[in-house]
């Protein structure tokens, strides 16, 4: 048995087992930095619940009817001369 020959292998053995170490632990820390990674910003619309769409539906009804209500009333208004200067 040739001691030299063995103790280089054994060395060798350990260069391998080095870097196939380092290796794994490289490969461990990207993965976990992958994982403590912000998740990427959702791009598109904002999807709204049934309770929110109800919300928003309500509010915009009330909106549009506070928005007809004025030319409603200029209209009765409008209408109400016109109708008198025609009977006259």
């Amino acid at each position: 048995m040739d001691l030299y020959k063995t103790i280089r292998i054994l060395h060798e053995e350990r260069e391998r087992l080095a870097r196939l170490i380092a290796y794994l632990e490289h490969v461990k820390k990207s993965k976990g930095e992958q994982s403590r990674r912000k998740p990427p910003a959702r791009r598109g619309r904002k999807r709204m619940s049934a309770a929110e769409r109800k919300e928003v539906s309500e509010r915009m009804k009330k909106y549009w009817a506070a928005r007809r209500a004025p030319a409603a009333e200029g209209e009765e208004a409008a209408a109400e001369p016109s109708s008198t200067a025609a009977s006259s």
